[in-house]
């Protein structure tokens, strides 16, 4: 066995739809690997790689002083019991609360910050803990990723993250460019767009329900999709009612994603603020257009009128101008956003390019220390 490494997510699909392979690939090369997630169905694929599981609670939606406390006396309950070589967190509680833990045991954590969550996006009331908290979590880690140059810099600005600290960015956590292949541009008379996300306010929902009104108003030959699961609870009676309206139509929380991408002809995330935006890398290595919002994390996905559109944050009239705009296009300039939205995948997005930079930062945390 070449080392402990123990992993902390908020979610199991934090790890299964975009970290599947880097656990493939510390298992291959002789790492133990435990992951530490609220259970989910996926975890049991996890296992069966090799790697193992600690059931772990933790309340994604809400702070909670109560359970953040039990949190984080579980996650010393954990690094007491495991005795991690590194520990690599993901997400907001993870990063905090498995960071302060770290740094009380001296253990050496590798941080990712996926994005800045509602806590900053919508600056709530308890940003200035979560600052304060997070400086703590932070200030002996032996390595904090990012998955944008903006998120990076704020954490700077803010001082979670020192000058004299190691930080690096990558492009997200990738695609795998074998699971989501290149493929034809749907043969139909109908445009269908296609919102796929955590069905939650930062994602754009509203908006993007607002502007599929105004353009279903207008063109009759235009399919507006939702997929994703309800991550607040008051969207399931709006999303249905819009539903009932025929403005759109709900295909719930999917396994297929490739496959719903290939039926559609453009993937659209009007975000507040992405770490990366994964599901528009996704929609990129497919062969579709993309339009999303003009803001970190959503921004380096598009090359504005090549491979998509951007518009602006929580803007209804500028994202129905860029949906209306994809939709005048001939077929064969749609077919071009398309394969410029591959190349860009393939140039940019590869997840095997992520999996090194994170097995070498691994490597170089262990031995070093």
């Amino acid at each position: 066995m070449r080392g402990k490494v123990l992993i902390l997510v908020n979610h199991v699909l934090a790890i299964y739809n975009f970290r599947k392979e880097l656990v493939e690939e510390l298992v291959n090369q002789g790492y133990e690997v435990i992951i530490s997630s609220p259970y989910g169905e996926r975890i049991d694929v996890l296992i069966k790689m090799g790697c193992k599981f600690i059931d772990t609670h933790v309340e994604r939606r809400q702070t909670n002083i109560i359970k953040d406390l039990k949190l984080l006396l579980y996650y010393i309950k954990i690094l007491k019991k495991i005795k991690p070589d590194v520990v690599l967190t993901y997400t907001i509680k993870p990063n905090i609360y498995g960071g302060i833990v770290c740094r009380i045991f001296k253990k050496k954590a590798i941080h990712t910050v996926t994005g800045l969550g509602s806590v900053y996006i919508r600056n709530i009331r308890q940003k200035k803990l979560i600052v304060l908290l997070n400086r703590l979590a932070f200030k002996n880690a032996a390595l904090v990723f990012f998955l944008n140059e903006d998120n990076k810099n704020y954490y700077r600005s803010i001082e979670i993250t020192s000058p004299n600290q190691s930080v690096d960015v990558v492009p997200g956590s990738g695609v795998n460019l074998k699971e989501f292949q290149f493929s034809d541009y749907p043969q139909t008379d109908k445009i269908v767009f296609t919102f796929i996300a955590r069905i939650i306010k930062d994602k754009g929902i509203e908006e993007y329900l607002l502007a599929s009104e105004k353009l279903k108003k207008i063109y009759a030959n235009v399919i507006f999709q939702v997929v994703g699961f309800f991550d607040e609870d008051k969207y399931v009676s709006i999303v249905s009612d819009f539903e009932k309206r025929g403005i759109i139509e709900y295909l719930g929380e999917r396994n297929d994603i490739p496959n719903v991408m290939r039926q559609s002809n453009c993937i659209v995330l009007p975000s507040y603020g992405e770490g990366r935006g994964t599901v528009l890398q996704e929609g990129a290595a497919i062969g579709r257009a993309l339009i999303t919002t003009n803001i970190y994390g959503c921004k380096e996905n598009v090359d504005d009128g090549i491979n998509g559109y951007l518009c602006n944050v929580a803007d209804v009239e500028s994202l129905a101008h860029a949906m209306g705009k994809f939709i005048i296009l001939t077929t064969e300039e749609k077919v071009y956003m398309g394969k410029k939205s591959r190349e860009k995948a393939v140039r940019e997005f590869d997840r095997r390019r992520v999996i090194e930079i994170y097995m070498s930062s691994i490597k170089k945390v262990m031995s070093i220390y």
